[in-house]
Formats: structure tokens, sequence, C-alpha cells
């Protein structure tokens, strides 16, 4: 690959990593500010039940290394975080940063699979819809789609987890219990998936979002003239009709799906990030929740800087904007 085509995806990336860097900063403030205004604190949860006085209660926290003021415990935070250091849990006493990488994997398997449900779902009935136009196939097909997407996620996977436990009777063993069989293991974490593909509210949009833009690119002069000449013409639509239009609408809802994943783990009792964020919020658990949000805002933050380096590397011309 040539220099000139690198240099477009270079000066975008060291420009996004900048922002990204600003971005994390910006997100580490505000949520320490929010923890730190809320009612109660960890430390009245280690002492609780303890009859001490505000001098005793001061020694307490100086002997912890628990520095008074907000500003300098986030900067004791902030300055151990560009260490490597994110704390230590308050529930487990287990090092922070090994605790949220081993959920987030797991919330990331869920989000990139319902990711893929939803693509599965939708692409075909935008594909077909603005090639064939409203038929007879196309409109029901897309009505049931838009019905699909406004479903409650909690209702559908409640009502997902009935039909299989009481109708079916293969879900119990999933949730421990005893009953079903060994060979349908396989659905506790397909299910999951496939409720947060469907119930995310995103699949109406990547229809309608994907049809426009298939519909307006086909009708372009130089569509027409490939189609004239015999070439193929989802060769020359692909990268302007499907490609961005898609990568656009996936990064701009990550953050529907990772909202949608707190709920769906509750659920289903999935050991990912909204499942350890509900726990660390009734704990106060707040370095297990400061975790959280820098990981999942740099799960946003990547999604959003491939679809840009995506964009620049169809149209390299946007890197200078």
């Amino acid at each position: 690959m040539k220099f000139s085509a690198i240099r477009p995806i270079a000066r975008v990336l060291s420009r996004e990593l900048m922002i990204t860097a600003f971005l994390l900063f910006g997100v580490s403030l505000v949520v320490f500010i929010i923890l730190y205004l809320a009612p109660g604190d960890p430390f009245s949860l280690l002492i609780e039940g303890q009859l001490l006085s505000p001098e005793a209660r001061a020694g307490v926290r100086e002997a912890l290394g628990v520095p008074q003021s907000w500003y300098a415990q986030y900067w004791a935070w902030f300055w151990g975080m560009l260490h490597g250091n994110f704390g230590t849990s308050i529930r487990t006493g287990l090092p922070v940063l090994s605790e949220v990488l081993r959920v987030g994997l797991n919330t990331l398997i869920l989000t990139i699979g319902s990711m893929l449900v939803t693509l599965i779902i939708a692409v075909p009935i935008a594909l077909y819809s603005s090639v064939r136009g409203i038929n007879k196939i196309s409109w029901p097909l897309t009505m049931g789609a838009y019905i699909i997407s406004a479903i409650p996620v909690f209702w559908l996977g409640y009502i997902v987890i009935y039909f299989f436990m009481h109708t079916l009777g293969l879900f119990p063993l999933a949730f421990g219990y005893s009953g079903g069989g060994q060979k349908y293991r396989w659905l506790y974490p397909l299910l999951p998936i496939i409720v947060l593909g469907v119930g995310n509210g995103t699949i109406s949009e990547v229809i309608r979002s994907l049809r426009t833009e298939m519909g307006r690119v086909l009708s372009e002069d130089y569509i027409r003239t490939a189609r004239a000449k015999g070439a193929p013409i989802w060769k020359h639509s692909f990268k302007e009709g499907f490609l961005l239009p898609v990568s656009g609408i996936i990064s701009a809802k990550i953050p529907f799906f990772l909202g949608g994943a707190v709920i769906v783990e509750q659920i289903f009792n999935w050991p990912g990030m909204g499942r350890m964020a509900w726990q660390a919020a009734q704990d106060r658990d707040y370095p297990i929740i400061m975790g959280i949000a820098i990981l999942a805002a740099v799960f946003v933050r990547m999604g959003s800087l491939f679809q840009r380096l995506l964009y620049v590397a169809v149209n390299p011309r946007a890197s200078k904007e």
C-alpha cells in the first residue's frame, strides 16, 4: 500500500485518538463528581455501625490514605489510572481492572452478537425493498420488522424465558435448576444475544436508512451506466449504498446496545458489565463503577473511531474536513 493511501487514515487516527483522550478525561471527571455528590459513600459503609466522632472518622480516613477534598481524591484515582491502577473493589478486594476486563469481554460478546442478529434481520429486508420496491413481499416483511423492533427488550426477555422454561422445558438447566438436558446448554448464551439483537430498537432504523441510501445510490447516473454496460451493480454500489450507512447506524447505536445489555444481563443472569454495575451501585463500590464507565466509554468511542476510519478509507478527501 502506498504512503499516500495511508496518510489520510493516519491523519484521522491521530486526531481521533487525541479527541478520545480528552473525552475519557471528561467522562471520568463527570462520573467521579456525580458519585462524590451522591448521598452516602464507600467509607461510610466500611464504618457502618461504629459510633465514631468526626475527629475519629477523619483519623480513620487519614490512616486509610483517603484524601478529604474531592479533587484530591480524583487526582489520586486519575494518577493511578494513568499507571494502569484503577483501584481495588470495595466488595471483593480484587483489582478493578482485572474484574472489569473479565466482565467486559462477556458484554462485548453479547453486544457484537446482538449487532449481527440485527443485521441478519434488517439487511435482507432493506436490500430487497430498495431493489424491488414496495410489493406484497417487502411490505409485510418491513411492517413485521418494525413491530418487532418496537417490542421492549425486558418484556421480550421474560417472554422468551417463559416459553423455553415452561413450554419447552429446555431452559431451567441454564439457571442452575434440575431438569433439561446437557445438549441444550448452548441456548444459554444464544438466547440473550437474540433478545438484545431483536429488542434493541435498531432494526427499523437500519432498514429505513439502508433502504433510503441504497435507493438513492441505485438512481445515480454511474449506476445506470454500469447497468447499461452489464456490469455488476452490487460492486459499484456496495461502499456508498451499503457499507457506509450500515457502519454509521451501528456505531451510533452502540450506546443503545450497551444500555439494553444492562437489562438483558439482569434478566438472563449474564455475567457482564451491566450486571456488575448494578451490583456495584447497590454496594456503593465506586472504583468498580468508575472502571465500568471508562470501559463503556472506550467501547462507544472505538465504534465511532472505526466508522470514521472506514469513511476515510472509502473517501480519503474526508480526512481534511
